[in-house]
């Protein structure tokens, strides 16, 4: 795999094309996914996975927040699928005519705690989000991971007082891997895929937050025939057997 120019991009030589997917055409050349950041690690797996059996094909995935994503589809962004980790961000790109197909829900996450290994700070709950003298750090509440965060405190009648405001999920996760913060909300995909780095803190509200995350090609996809050979593998028992494996939620 290479990385482009744009720090959220990540090339690799591969489509979907084993299980119960379609390979794509051989000259379909280059896909484009935009991605929710959430999705990062494993998409990435399933591109390095997929590479050697699609030779010659380039899928191009674009991770960011959901939020940003549809703004830069909205404005003209050249994208074959879109992957959201909220229905909400996707309903944008639909109501604006850039999505004609249905969107289908593969996956779906859950918020946990997140501190540094040790938790240092002694984080118990999310009651400790609203001690000013902890370090806190969450998704701004215009991305999905945020919006969860919002309806989680609400549940609990937490008021928060975050130090840090970021725009997508792996931002939030990186401060804490830093120990740049005492406790964040992320995904639970997050803590798993950070490993020993971070320690995982369940909470009783987490449930009242769960994303669906839906997939769809765009109407204007460059590479239709790509598009939906990525969103059916995405789909398949092998897309599905990997989204299990990073600790997704089955649909």
């Amino acid at each position: 795999m290479r990385l482009l120019a744009a720090p959220v991009l990540v090339a690799a030589s591969v489509l979907v094309a084993c299980g119960d997917a379609e390979a794509p055409d051989r000259g379909a050349g280059r896909v484009t996914v935009f991605a929710a950041a959430s999705l990062t690690g494993v998409f990435t797996e399933l591109g390095e996975e997929f590479e050697a059996a699609n030779p010659g094909v380039e899928v191009v995935f674009n991770f960011g927040g959901s939020s940003s994503l549809a703004q830069q589809i909205a404005q003209g962004a050249p994208v074959d699928v879109f992957a959201s980790a909220a229905p909400a961000n996707m309903r944008q790109v639909v109501e604006s005519g850039d999505v004609t197909a249905t969107p289908v829900t593969f996956a779906r996450n859950a918020l946990r705690i997140a501190v540094p290994r040790g938790n240092p700070a002694g984080i118990t709950g999310l009651a400790d989000f609203a001690d000013a003298d902890a370090t806190i750090a969450l998704c701004a509440e215009q991305v999905p991971c945020g919006a969860a965060a919002k309806a989680v405190f609400d549940a609990a009648g937490v008021t928060p007082r975050p130090d840090t405001l970021e725009q997508d999920v792996k931002a939030v996760l990186t401060k804490v891997r830093l120990g740049e913060v005492d406790a964040a909300l992320v995904y639970l995909t997050d803590v798993r895929s950070a490993g020993d780095a971070v320690e995982g803190i369940d909470f009783p509200e987490a449930g009242r937050a769960v994303n669906d995350y839906p997939i769809a090609p765009l109407a204007d996809a460059p590479d239709a025939a790509g598009a939906r050979a990525f969103v059916d593998f995405v789909l398949s028992d092998a897309g599905r057997a990997a989204l299990t494996g990073a600790g997704f939620l089955a649909p």
